[in-house]
C-alpha cells in the first residue's frame, strides 16, 4: 500500500490502480461441460446484483459495469434487495440463476448464508465474480474484488488520532455482524487504536444499514459517554446517521466524524463541517474490473483471484479537487 499525507494531516491511501494479491485461476473460463463458453448473437449477458438498492456505492459500481460491459458488447442487468439482507438477496439470486445469465457479478450479503445461492449459480455454469463482499469459502467465484477494507479502517482512526492527539473514547459503528467488508474495516480501526493507549475504544454498535437506528445509537452512545472524541461509521449509511445524531446531541464540532463511503448526502455533511473525513472507495473500479475478470472467464482466459483496490481520504481541503472527484455518483 503506498500511504501519503493529506492536507488533514492523516495519512491517506492514494487512489491507486488495482493490486493483484493472489495468483491466477487455472480453470476460470469453462462451463458447466468444462468448455470455454460462446457469447450468443448480442454478446455476453451479465447479472449484476447489488447488496442494496439504491446505496450510491453500489449505484457507482453499476456505472462502471454498464460502461466496461458496453464497450465489450455485454448487456448488463441489476438488482438488489430493498435491504442488506440475505434473506432478501437469496430469491433474487434463485430468480438470476433461473434466467441462466453468462456471469454473475455480486455483493453477497452474508459470508455464508449466500453460499449457497452462489454455488448454484457456478453449478449452472454461471462465471461467479465477487464484488465488494465476499464469503467465507468463495472457491466457486473466478475472481474477487474488492476496496483495502483493513486499511481502510486504520485510515479512519488515523484522521481521528491526528484530530485528537490527546486521547480519549472512540466508537465504531457498522452494520451487522457477518459482512466481510465492514467487519474488516472495524477490525482495521480497532487494531489501530489499540496501539495508542491514549485511546480507549467503546468496541462496535450495529445500525442494521439503518440511518435513523444509527443515530440512535450515536446519540445514546454520547449521552452514556460525553468524552466519546471520535467516531468511525463503517459504511455509507452508518455515517448518515451517526452524522444525525451527533447534531441531535448538540455535539457539532466537538466529536470528529470519519464515514467510510462518500454518496452525495456524506459529502454535503462534509462541506458544512459535520463529518470531518471521509474513506472513499472506488466503487466504479470495481465494477469495471468485475466485468474484465468475468469475460475472461468466458473467453477461457486466465483470471485474478483475489484484486484490492485503492480508496481515497476526502476532507474539506480536497473535497473541491481530487477528493470531489472520488464521490460516489446518485444515477448513471
Amino acid at each position: 500500500m503506498k500511504w501519503k499525507k493529506s492536507a488533514f494531516g492523516i495519512l491517506a491511501l492514494g487512489a491507486s490502480s488495482a493490486l493483484v494479491l493472489a495468483g491466477c485461476s487455472a480453470d476460470a473460463g469453462t462451463d458447466s461441460n468444462g468448455d470455454a463458453a460462446a457469447p450468443n448473437e448480442d454478446g455476453y449477458s451479465i447479472a449484476f446484483v447489488q447488496g442494496v438498492a439504491g446505496d450510491e456505492f453500489y449505484i457507482t459500481m453499476e456505472c462502471g459495469i454498464r460502461e466496461a460491459a458496453e464497450a465489450a458488447g455485454a448487456t448488463v442487468t441489476v438488482q438488489g434487495p430493498q435491504q442488506f439482507d440475505p434473506t432478501l438477496q437469496r430469491p433474487i439470486v434463485d430468480a438470476v440463476v433461473a434466467s441462466q445469465p453468462d456471469a454473475l457479478l455480486i455483493a453477497p450479503t452474508d459470508v455464508t448464508a449466500m453460499a449457497g445461492p452462489i454455488q448454484a449459480a457456478a453449478d449452472a455454469g454461471i462465471q461467479v465474480v465477487l464484488v465488494d463482499t465476499t464469503l467465507e469459502d468463495p472457491s466457486m467465484a473466478v475472481s474477487q474484488i474488492s476496496s483495502d477494507n483493513f486499511g481502510g479502517g486504520e485510515a479512519a482512526f488515523a484522521a481521528i488520532e491526528a484530530a485528537n492527539p490527546e486521547g480519549g473514547k472512540v466508537l465504531v459503528v457498522s452494520v451487522n455482524p457477518g459482512i466481510s467488508t465492514t467487519d474488516q474495516r472495524a477490525a482495521g480501526f480497532e487494531a489501530a487504536a489499540a496501539e495508542n493507549p491514549a485511546f480507549e475504544s467503546l468496541g462496535v454498535e450495529y445500525s442494521e444499514n439503518n440511518p435513523a437506528l444509527a443515530a440512535q445509537i450515536v446519540t445514546a452512545a454520547l449521552q452514556a459517554n460525553p468524552d466519546i472524541v471520535g467516531i468511525f461509521a463503517a459504511n455509507l449509511f452508518a455515517a448518515e446517521g451517526t452524522a444525525t445524531g451527533v447534531q441531535q446531541a448538540g455535539r457539532d464540532g466537538e466529536v470528529t466524524i470519519v464515514g467510510f463511503d462518500a454518496g452525495p448526502a456524506q459529502v454535503q455533511q462534509l462541506r458544512d463541517g459535520v463529518v470531518q473525513a471521509l474513506v472513499a472507495q472506488e466503487p466504479a473500479s470495481i465494477g469495471a474490473q468485475g466485468v474484465a475478470q468475468a469475460l475472461a472467464a468466458l473467453e477461457g482466459e486466465p483470471t485474478e483471484e483475489i484484486i484490492q483496490t485503492g480508496f481515497t481520504i476526502i476532507t474539506a481541503d480536497n473535497i473541491d479537487g481530487e477528493g470531489g472527484e472520488a464521490a460516489y455518483r446518485s444515477s448513471c
